[in-house]
């Protein structure tokens, strides 16, 4: 007894010093983002954008679904698409205030930030006060909350099914709160964090595994990894009790096994529980857990990712039998799966840092994260479309509450999250984007200047303390071997590594030193996963596309229907669309001809091409307000001739079809 008193006493202790040098940050190999400044980029312009973006947001708005379950009076009106998941934006909004203040200081962000967390402080108290026997700690939005939760408590799980995803619902908030505390050390949303989390062990107490398990059946967003978070802050061990109770057997048994089971099963739903694993694996160093998050990640990226790093086709995970979806539907990689693959990679980075990583991180940030940002309006994207001479559409302010707005918020907010990591005195430069870094603990600066990608380098010039560290910076696995260069003040380095790689330099870095970094970029194609007659053209990382018409654009920014997020306009006929006739599929890529005097622009005047004027190659992340295709049916001779006899009838059929189904 004497031993475990002992133990406690040092454990929290040891939390105690991991607050104070850690900056109040759960994740230690990150740079606060205080400590990394944008410079001019394409990010920079995006994140700017975003903050303008958020504060055309009504709060009150944001916040009457939790003043409204907590009796409270009524400030102003719910918005009113989905309404049946109110709530939900108001995390995410609250987690987007705090990411943006902490990283530019924008006085409004954090006094809106402070009126929310106040404003979640009164409902959370109101629900106390009013709800003895189930809300003590409640803070959530969930439309008839009362309803709900004390069905839960007493066991009766099949409530569940009648309400929209509640647990997803509430785990915005629990995110929104922590990240409060996380970006800008607020101690207020610590406080009602944690009280949320014991409410949520509290309400669960008497159910057993079957009946845990039955409920985590209806999507619950990443419940498990916000308990698990709670536990890192406090070290108190029920946090990592909760943390497994709330985690699913039906993806973790089979993911720790190594066995995919992801055909057919909601992509979003399980990015979230993965991300959880992980977290639960790095925290309690239980292997069948970090087993299944890093499976979980290996067979996502490896086998059911697009090129842009995207997943995903009508928000599942289609079989391989299926994925000629992707060509035919509309309804293409959401932006919330990448949204959480990307939490789920700086994850998995943090406890094995490896280049593999950060490439799939930097494919998926420049092509998918980039591009769902409308680059004058700011509006946020929720599918990207695939199919060939599709569109895109964007949200409103104050309207079209979607989740991929939510996700948004946040996605343009933290963009100067991952350039830079470290891990004890080795720093690791992981994007090539023109940033500053003030590295207080050294008090040393690195700054990034570079106008990558549409040029192949990179400076890095240190100012500050002369210190003695590792350094180590990515081999892309976009640069040809032996073809990536490194000068230090004039002088080149010997690499010897290969691609998807660090290169370890150790030295005593001081002012004055200077860094190239030069990266040269080729072609390349890739095939669409179980489609291999699609490719998209890639020019180093960045996926190349072609805007391809303006007609019939139709909800191109979309209002608050139900069902605006899906580009509705006419679906033009595949066989109509762009075809490559080449026998030799590499040959692609070494006809793409830079443009003269256009930065990453391409045509192909070698190439033979049917059903289309001369085409130009940009990338995708700049094609905005037009159809576009961004992959390609690319035939031998003989397989075309073959498909022009089969195709035409078969996509008169299929139109039909598809009309007859929009029609009911």
């Amino acid at each position: 007894m004497r031993r475990t008193k002992q133990y406690t006493i040092v454990l929290y202790f040891i939390w105690g010093i991991f607050s104070l040098n850690a900056q109040n940050k759960l994740y230690p190999n990150e740079f606060p983002l205080s400590e990394v400044t944008l410079l001019e980029s394409p990010f920079k312009h995006a994140r700017d954008l975003n903050v303008e973006v958020l504060l055309k947001y009504d709060v009150d708005r944001l916040l009457a679904p939790y003043r409204k379950e907590a009796g409270l009076p009524e400030k102003a009106k719910s918005f009113e698409n989905w309404d049946g998941l109110d709530g939900h934006i108001g995390g995410h909004y609250l987690s987007a205030l705090a990411m943006n203040y902490a990283s530019t200081g924008n006085a409004e962000c954090k006094k809106r930030m402070d009126y929310v967390i106040a404003e979640l402080k009164e409902c959370q108290d109101a629900n106390t006060k009013r709800y003895s026997a189930w809300g003590v700690g409640y803070v959530g939005g969930v439309p008839n909350s009362a309803g709900l939760w004390p069905f839960i408590k007493a066991g009766d799980i099949s409530y569940i099914g009648k309400f929209w995803v509640p647990w997803y619902n509430v785990h915005k908030m629990y995110a929104g709160l922590r990240d409060a505390w996380l970006y800008t050390g607020n101690e207020v949303a610590k406080t009602i964090f944690l009280k949320f989390c014991d409410w949520a062990i509290n309400l669960t107490s008497d159910l057993n595994d079957e009946k845990m398990e039955q409920m985590l059946g209806n999507e619950h967003g990443g419940i498990n990894e916000v308990f698990a978070d709670a536990y890192q802050m406090t070290g108190n061990e029920k946090y990592m009790v909760s943390a497994k109770r709330f985690s699913h057997k039906m993806l973790l048994n089979p993911m720790s096994a190594d066995n995919d089971n992801l055909d057919n099963k909601h992509a979003n739903t399980q990015v979230p529980k993965a991300i959880g694993f992980e977290r639960i694996g790095e925290l309690s160093h239980d292997r069948i857990y970090s087993e299944a998050g890093s499976f979980f990640w290996e067979t996502v990226t490896g086998k059911r990712t697009l090129a842009f790093g995207g997943n995903s086709r009508r928000e599942f995970f289609p079989s391989a039998a299926s994925c000629e979806d992707f060509i035919n539907d509309v309804e293409g990689p959401e932006s919330c799966n990448t949204y959480n693959m990307l939490k789920l990679t700086e994850d998995l980075f943090r406890v094995n840092p490896l280049a593999k990583y950060a490439d799939y991180y930097e494919r998926a940030v420049y092509n998918h994260i980039l591009s769902t940002q409308h680059p004058e309006h700011g509006g946020y994207v929720y599918f990207t479309p695939v199919r060939p001479r599709h569109y895109r559409v964007y949200s409103a302010p104050n309207q079209a509450m979607w989740c991929c707005v939510g996700s948004g918020m946040e996605n343009h907010g933290k963009y100067n999250q991952f350039i830079y990591t470290h891990k004890g005195d080795s720093l690791f430069v992981n994007l090539f984007i023109a940033s500053e870094l003030n590295w207080k603990s050294k008090n040393l600066k690195l700054k990034q200047e570079t106008n990558f990608p549409f040029e192949e380098k990179s400076n890095i010039t240190f100012t500050g303390k002369k210190s003695e560290f590792s350094l180590f910076i990515r081999y892309p696995a976009w640069v040809e071997a032996g073809k990536m260069k490194i000068r230090i003040n004039g002088k080149e380095v010997a690499i010897t590594e290969k691609p998807s790689s660090y290169i370890a330099i150790n030295r005593i870095w001081k002012t004055g030193d200077i860094m190239e970094v030069f990266l040269p970029m080729h072609n390349t194609v890739e095939r669409l996963p179980n489609v291999p007659d699609y490719v998209a053209l890639l020019h180093g990382p960045i996926v190349l596309g072609a805007k391809t018409g303006t007609e019939n654009l139709t909800g191109l920014t979309a209002n608050d229907s139900r069902w605006g997020h899906i580009a509705g306009g006419e679906r033009l006929p595949v066989d109509k669309a762009p075809i490559i006739v080449e026998n030799n599929l590499q040959n692609i890529a070494a006809k793409l001809v830079p443009v003269a005097g256009k930065q990453l622009t391409f045509n192909a005047p070698e190439l033979k091409m049917t059903n289309t004027a001369p085409i130009e190659f940009v990338p995708f992340f700049q094609i905005h307000d037009s159809r576009y295709s961004i992959y390609w049916l690319a035939l031998s001779t003989q397989k075309y001739k073959s498909y022009v006899d089969s195709l035409a009838k078969l996509e008169v059929e299929k139109l039909d079809i598809q009309k007859n189904v929009q029609l009911i």
